[in-house]
């Protein structure tokens, strides 16, 4: 008959018992494989763009303006995701102009356009709106054509301000849309000319100087067009080829009321000059 010897036995289970402490210590503290938030790997949907939607990604986002804005005038600029504004309250913390998206690519029209554009106008701003441009879906004068029959045609009741050709990094896929930069200018100046030969006035460039630089190949030719510029920091910083200075900073996405924050480079009377032509 086997003789039981406890003392054999313990051990053995104590040893096993260990071991699978052990490995189970070690599945729940091993780091675990690095995996991005949605946000970080999913493409937006198409319509969802609006300014800046690729300035903090690329250029970030540190600092608000120094000094005095005696000199300048805030406004704002708005898209579909900020909903219905409430224009009364922008008025009253100082913003005395603002820009509402109106259209992208030839495929979107924003469906607050109408509570933003007017809804601005009716608490005395001056306003304008502005297109997201997409240069890998149609030509530059057909998405001008788009533009101004969705909302970017300009008025002479010097309380409107002329249109903007949004051309920033694109959230859809290739930054540069896939054009080289020779192509990037062709599409750009086919906008322009096609904006003016409908409006009779110049769009306004809105742009980052990185993105700028590569994807047009720090092309200089545009300085007829006011320059709307894109740069989170205390400073507009380094301007694009061929301007000498902007008429519009965007300095931040995450101001202290609805909206991205601007600042127009001067005061009321230069916005209103720029609203007559």
């Amino acid at each position: 008959m086997p003789v039981h010897r406890p003392g054999l036995i313990r051990p053995r289970r104590h040893f096993l018992v260990g071991l699978l402490l052990t490995a189970f210590s070690l599945l729940h503290t091993a780091p675990a494989p690095a995996v991005e938030s949605p946000e970080a790997t999913a493409t937006p949907a198409r319509g969802s763009a609006h300014m800046g939607m690729g300035v903090v990604a690329h250029d970030g986002q540190d600092g608000l303006p120094t000094g005095t804005r005696a000199t300048q005038t805030e406004g704002v600029d708005v898209a579909s995701y900020q909903g219905n504004v409430a224009w009364s309250t922008l008025w009253n913390s100082g913003t005395r102009w603002a820009y509402t998206k109106a259209s992208e690519g030839t495929y979107y029209t924003n469906p607050y356009y109408s509570q933003q554009y007017t809804g601005s106008y009716g608490v005395g701003m001056i306003r304008g709106a502005y297109h997201f441009a997409t240069p890998d879906t149609t030509s530059g004068a057909t998405q001008a054509d788009y533009f101004v029959d969705h909302g970017g045609a300009w008025s002479g009741d010097g309380r409107t301000l002329p249109g903007v050709l949004d051309i920033e990094w694109n959230p859809y896929g290739d930054a540069c849309f896939g054009k080289s930069p020779s192509a990037m200018v062709t599409w750009i100046r086919d906008f322009l000319n096609q904006y003016k030969a409908r409006t009779g006035r110049q769009a306004v460039i809105y742009t980052a100087t990185t993105w700028w630089n590569q994807c047009t190949g720090s092309y200089g030719g545009f300085s007829a067009n006011p320059l709307w510029i894109a740069h989170y920091a205390s400073t507009a910083g380094t301007l694009p080829a061929g301007w000498s200075t902007y008429t519009i900073w965007q300095y931040t996405s995450s101001g202290p009321t609805v909206g991205d924050h601007d600042r127009f480079n001067g005061a009321l009377d230069r916005v209103q000059a720029l609203a007559n032509g």
